[in-house]
């Protein structure tokens, strides 16, 4: 399996915390694997001095958190302009290989299926060509008084791209 592709999409390669337009996202054309480097330190790791296994949830939202600021979509802006804020709603992962102290692991975000209101994302965690973990995340988008759901204020498939264009950002963004 590629270090960059999600469960069952296309073979690529690249650097951390960039798009790799090469990936492809099941069911969601050519939507590139945005990838964000992480290091391990001792407070990710457990008394066997591995990666306590949650911790990899707080790798994935680095992560999630990287790639929507990269496309110009940071959160606080998100709900300072808009009133809408993401929030997750399920996770799955599974813990295929250990990370250690001082590891610098990749972690890979791909949009599998964009809603009005929620987005379906595959996560990957790599340390070279060996996969760590995987998951998929649901997020929400809610109206950040209320926690009621709300639609997503600019196109969710343009952020597959990595960037959004300048007609679905949302209100502000660079």
């Amino acid at each position: 399996m590629s270090r960059d592709a999600a469960p069952g999409a296309a073979a690529s390669s690249g650097n951390a915390a960039v798009a790799d337009e090469a990936a492809a996202a099941p069911g969601n054309g050519a939507a590139p694997a945005f990838r964000f480097p992480v290091r391990v330190y001792w407070e990710d790791t457990d008394a066997g001095g591995v990666v306590f296994y949650a911790n990899y949830l707080k790798f994935f939202e680095r992560a999630r958190t990287e790639w929507l600021r990269a496309a110009g979509c940071g959160q606080q802006r998100l709900r300072e302009e808009t009133g809408a804020m993401f929030i997750v709603t399920d996770t799955s992962v599974r813990y295929l290989r250990p990370a250690r102290l001082d590891d610098v692991i990749d972690v890979t975000v791909t949009i599998l299926h964009a809603g009005r209101a929620r987005l379906t994302i595959a996560q990957q965690a790599w340390r070279g060509d060996a996969l760590l973990a995987e998951g998929t995340i649901g997020i929400g988008c809610v109206d950040a008084a209320t926690f009621r759901p709300r639609r997503i204020p600019f196109d969710p498939a343009a952020l597959g791209a990595g960037v959004l264009p300048d007609d679905t950002a949302p209100p502000g963004a660079a």
